[in-house]
C-alpha cells in the first residue's frame, strides 16, 4: 500500500476560519490522510491565512516564509489565497496549491493532485460554498466549547472592509441543519456553542426572505448545551422578537457582541455602516431595558479618515456613558480595494494609536469597576485548563466569551469541560480569581445564573 503524505495545519485568523480549518482536517482524516500538529515532520504544511487587516497579512507572510525557508510544500488557504491568487504562486516558489475561502472542501483532491506533481490553483472567483453537518470535521478547541457557522459572506459593503470581496456575499444554513449540528456536538459533550457568521443577526435573510434568529434561537433551546452564545449582532437587528428569544430561551447566554464601530453620526455615515449614523444612546439604553442583566461587548475603529479631535471625544463619551463590560479597540487600516482606503483626510498613525491607548485606557477603568462587582457571587465557571500539581484550573464564567474576554483562575480540580460554581474572590482588569465552592453551599449564596451575569 502507498503510504498517503503526512500533512499539517497552520490556523492564523478569525473563528470563521477556524471552522474552516477543522473541515480541512477532518476530510483529510477521513480520506486517511496523517494529520500531525507538528509541522516538521509533515510532507505539507496547510497555512490557513487572514487577510483581514494589514497586520493578519503580516502574520500570514512571515509563517508562509518561514515554512519555505524550512523547505516544507506549502498549500495556501483562506483569506490570503482568495485575496492575492494572481501573485502568491509566483512569489513563493514552495507553494504547491492556492485554496479558496469557498474551496476548503477540496482539500482533498488538491493534496492528490499536488502528490501527482501539479501546481493547483483551486480558488474560485466568487465564493458559495458552506459547509453543513455532513461534512467531516475535527476540532481544535478544546472539549468544552465549539463554534458553530450559521452563515458565511456578507451583504453590506462598509466601507473600510474587505470581508465581501474575501468571503462573498452571504449565504446562510437552514435551521434544521444548524439544529442536526448542535445536536452532534452536545452528544461529544461540548458545554458551549458560539454561533458564528459576518452578522449574525441577518442569519437566513437570504434563504427566508427575512431574518430568522429567533427562530433558530428558540430551535437551538431544545439542544443539551448550557449555553448557547451570539456573536456578531448588529443592533439594528435585535428585534423584539429576538431579545424575547433571548429571554424565553434558558440556554441562550444574554451575551450581546455589538460590533459598532463608532458613535459619532458623521463617522457612521463615512463608514457606510447599516445604520448609517442611527446608533445612538437611544439603541443602547433600550437594549439594557429590554435585557437589564445582559452583558455587552463591542469593538470600535479609531484613526477612520476624517475622524477629528472632537469625532473621538463623542465616542470616548459614549463608551464613558454606556460602560461596555468588554471593548475591543483597533486602529483604523486602509485596506486596498475598500473605498475608505482613498478617502481624504488620513489620520496620522501616531494619532491612531494615540487614539487607541487612550481609548483602552478608559475601558480599562469601567472594566476592572465591573469586575471588581463579581467579588463574593457564586457563579458558573466552565472549566478549560487544568494544573493537577498546582491545585488550580481556568475557566470561563458567561460573562467571558471564549479567546476575547477575560478568564477565571480557579482553585480546586474540577474535570475539565465541566461547568462548576465558583465563588469569586479576587479581579483585575480582565481576570477573576475564585475558588470552588460545593454544590450546596453554592446553591445557599448563588444567584440565579441568567441573573447574575
Amino acid at each position: 500500500m502507498v503510504r498517503k503524505p503526512t500533512v499539517a495545519i497552520s490556523h492564523l485568523g478569525c473563528e470563521k476560519n477556524r471552522v474552516d480549518t477543522e473541515h480541512m482536517l477532518g476530510l483529510l482524516v477521513k480520506a486517511g490522510y496523517q494529520v500531525d500538529a507538528n509541522e516538521e515532520l509533515a510532507d505539507y504544511v496547510i497555512v490557513n491565512t487572514c487577510s483581514f487587516i494589514e497586520d493578519a497579512r503580516r502574520e500570514s507572510v512571515r509563517t508562509l516564509v518561514e515554512l519555505a525557508e524550512a523547505d516544507k510544500k506549502i498549500v495556501i488557504a483562506g483569506c490570503l489565497a482568495q485575496h492575492f491568487q494572481s501573485e502568491l504562486l509566483d512569489e513563493i516558489p514552495e507553494a504547491v496549491a492556492l485554496v479558496g475561502t469557498g474551496d476548503y472542501h477540496r482539500i482533498v483532491n488538491v493534496i492528490e493532485r499536488a502528490e501527482a506533481g501539479e501546481r493547483i490553483k483551486a480558488v474560485s472567483s466568487e465564493p458559495t460554498y458552506i459547509a453543513d453537518e455532513t461534512v467531516p470535521r475535527y476540532r481544535t478547541t478544546n472539549e468544552g466549547v465549539a463554534y458553530v457557522r450559521v452563515a458565511e459572506g456578507c451583504n453590506y459593503r462598509c466601507a473600510f472592509c474587505i470581508i465581501p470581496h474575501l468571503r462573498g456575499d452571504q449565504r446562510s444554513r437552514p435551521i434544521e441543519s444548524i439544529v442536526a449540528e448542535a445536536h452532534q456536538l452536545a452528544a461529544e459533550g461540548v458545554q458551549e456553542l458560539v454561533l458564528i457568521s459576518q452578522i449574525t443577526t441577518n442569519y437566513g435573510i437570504d434563504i427566508y426572505g427575512k431574518p430568522k434568529l429567533a427562530e433558530l434561537l428558540r430551535a437551538l433551546g431544545n439542544v443539551d448545551v448550557p449555553w448557547i452564545r451570539m456573536h456578531y449582532a448588529y443592533p439594528t437587528g435585535l428585534t423584539p422578537e429576538v431579545i424575547e428569544a433571548i429571554r424565553e430561551t434558558p440556554n441562550v447566554l444574554p451575551y450581546l457582541d455589538l460590533p459598532l464601530q463608532h458613535s459619532h453620526p458623521e463617522i457612521l455615515r463615512a463608514m457606510n455602516r447599516p445604520w448609517q449614523g442611527r446608533v445612538n444612546d437611544d439603541i443602547i439604553e433600550n437594549l439594557k431595558a429590554a435585557l437589564p442583566n445582559a452583558v455587552l461587548r463591542t469593538t470600535f475603529i479609531v484613526g477612520f479618515p476624517g475622524e477629528t479631535d472632537a469625532h473621538f471625544e463623542h465616542l470616548k463619551a459614549f463608551v464613558k456613558r454606556h460602560e461596555f463590560d468588554h471593548v475591543g479597540v483597533f486602529t483604523f487600516s486602509a485596506e486596498t480595494g475598500t473605498p475608505a482606503a482613498t478617502l481624504p483626510n488620513q489620520v496620522e498613525p501616531t494619532v491612531m494609536h494615540q487614539r487607541r491607548e487612550d481609548l483602552m485606557l478608559t475601558q480599562q477603568e469601567i472594566s476592572f469597576r465591573r469586575n471588581q462587582a463579581q467579588i463574593g457571587q457564586v457563579v458558573d465557571v466552565l472549566i478549560e485548563q487544568e494544573h493537577p500539581g498546582q491545585g488550580e484550573c481556568i475557566g470561563r464564567s458567561a460573562r467571558f466569551a471564549p479567546d476575547v474576554d477575560g478568564l477565571v483562575y480557579v482553585k480546586g480540580a474540577p474535570s475539565l469541560a465541566q461547568i462548576v460554581p465558583v465563588r469569586i474572590d479576587g479581579a483585575d482588569t480582565y481576570d477573576l480569581f475564585g475558588s470552588v465552592v460545593s454544590n450546596n453551599a453554592a446553591a445557599l449564596t448563588k444567584t440565579p445564573a441568567r441573573v447574575s451575569l
